[in-house]
């Protein structure tokens, strides 16, 4: 662990704390703490930063019940800049916006940042707009026994082409669940961030078990 006097804090005393939700990886927001609000932070748990045009120390949170609730925070090399990685309660920005980065400037034609979250809103989408001749909508409107017997359909797949040993047509067949999946989800109402939380529910349960197994307990 670094320690918070290795930190080189600017000459106004700052050091930039870029904000990024544990959940989604998404860059939130990007702010300054001094010592004195970094220690705050860590005590508490929660985000404080020092506002340098009210020259203040602000809790993030504290007036809107936006709580941004610490996991990490990392330095980078030169120990001059931080990574907060946190668990929002709200929106980041003050304009009511999940993030304050929302207005895009520039976009590579030929690269696409795909994203399970970006699929899962296409899918939400193809349910509520009913666009003719999607599968996706096709699915929604036979209803759940259908795609609950799809995501049957493609798990037998994914077991027949994992028995084979055929690592591309596995791979294959995994996305094709996936998807089905996915599609029960929305279906269900069930969130991305659903499973997300759950899956670490049980990796802290795992790692207190190691721990008790480790100490004798």
């Amino acid at each position: 662990m670094v320690d918070i006097n290795e930190l080189k804090f600017d000459e106004k005393g700052l050091i930039p704390a870029v904000v990024v939700d544990s959940y989604s990886k998404k860059v939130l927001t990007v702010a300054y703490m001094n010592k004195e609000s970094l220690q705050i932070s860590m005590e508490k748990r929660l985000t404080c930063f020092y506002s340098r045009s009210r020259q203040e120390l602000w809790l993030k949170g504290e007036t809107s019940g936006n709580y941004q609730h610490i996991v990490s925070i990392t330095a980078d090399c030169d120990k001059d800049a931080l990574v907060v990685v946190v668990r929002p309660d709200g929106p980041a920005c003050h304009l009511g916006t999940e993030s304050c980065f929302e207005y895009p400037v520039w976009e590579n034609p030929e690269e696409h940042d795909f994203s399970l979250e970006e699929l899962m809103k296409l899918i939400e989408d193809r349910k509520t707009e009913k666009k003719e001749g999607s599968y996706t909508t096709y699915l929604f409107e036979k209803g759940l026994d259908k795609i609950l017997k799809k995501v049957g359909e493609e798990s037998t797949e994914v077991i027949i082409a994992a028995k084979d040993k055929d690592k591309k047509e596995t791979i294959y067949e995994i996305a094709d669940l996936t998807y089905h999946v996915m599609v029960l989800m929305i279906e269900a109402g069930i969130s991305l961030k659903d499973i997300h939380e759950e899956l670490a529910s049980r990796h802290v349960i795992d790692h207190k078990v190691k721990q008790e197994k480790m100490t004798g307990n």
